[in-house]
């Protein structure tokens, strides 16, 4: 499945986190933070995913530190699944 994140739509980092919630169909129980993300992506997130953050310039302006950070999780999370035999089985993103 290939998502895509409306960069120009994502000023906080909650707009990044109920976006990608959505996208993703993530729990209720989503926490809205970093640690929240790689515990549900790395969890929750029914593979394959190609996640495509686009006008990630426009986020990377707004947020600040904090799409750094979120930027981090989602390294993590595509280098943890990396070695997965089966492409299938992936998590990757890519930013535009």
């Amino acid at each position: 499945m290939e998502v895509a994140l409306e960069g120009s739509k994502i000023h906080t980092a909650l707009d990044f986190h109920l976006q990608i919630a959505k996208l993703l169909d993530f729990p209720s129980y989503y926490g809205r933070n970093v640690h929240a993300l790689w515990d549900v992506m790395t969890s929750d997130v029914e593979r394959p995913v190609v996640l495509v953050w686009k006008d990630s310039a426009h986020s990377r302006q707004a947020l600040g530190e904090a799409f750094d950070q979120i930027v981090d999780v989602l390294e993590r999370v595509q280098q943890r699944d990396a070695p997965r035999p089966n492409p299938e089985s992936r998590f990757t993103f890519r930013l535009e």
